[in-house]
């Protein structure tokens, strides 16, 4: 497990970048934490980091529940989800999740710790706390997927 603390949007986007770095080419994501704890902001820098799209194109799928970026020329493709808006499994299991885990692919999911049995145990879980008007603390835990924690140091 890893633990930062950021203290402005430009750090915790900063963060997201490094994450990248240490993610497979392949991998689930989940962002974790209340309504404006940073999850889309810490989006935006692994989305930029794996040069799929540039912070400023990235927004929170809440509406439209899935955005797709990427590939970029040397880009990574990334799904971006998001599940506030969802109540019940059965739901969820009609955006085709499966389908998409099987793809080459970086998936993030917002609110995906609502949903625990339709998601892969081998996942990424980032947790971010408000502890500040701008102080986020974010805790990195792989869960059975390597990640390159020195990349983070």
């Amino acid at each position: 497990m890893n633990v930062f603390e950021t203290h402005s949007d430009e750090e915790t986007i900063e963060l997201g970048r490094r994450i990248a770095e240490t993610l497979p080419r392949r991998a689930v994501v989940l962002l974790i934490g209340n309504l404006g704890a940073g999850k889309t902001t810490l989006a935006k820098g692994i989305i930029s980091g794996l040069g799929a799209a540039e912070p400023d194109e990235v927004s929170s799928p809440t509406f439209t529940l899935i955005h797709e970026y990427g590939p970029a020329s040397s880009g990574a493709r990334v799904y971006h989800i998001d599940l506030y808006r969802l109540d019940r499994a059965e739901q969820v299991a009609t955006l085709g999740l499966d389908e998409i885990f099987d793809r080459d692919a970086v998936v993030l999911i917002e609110w995906g710790e609502r949903f625990p049995q339709l998601l892969p145990a081998e996942r990424v879980e980032i947790r971010l706390e408000t502890v500040g008007a701008e102080d986020r603390r974010i805790e990195v835990t792989g869960r059975g997927v390597s990640t390159n924690s020195a990349a983070l140091e």
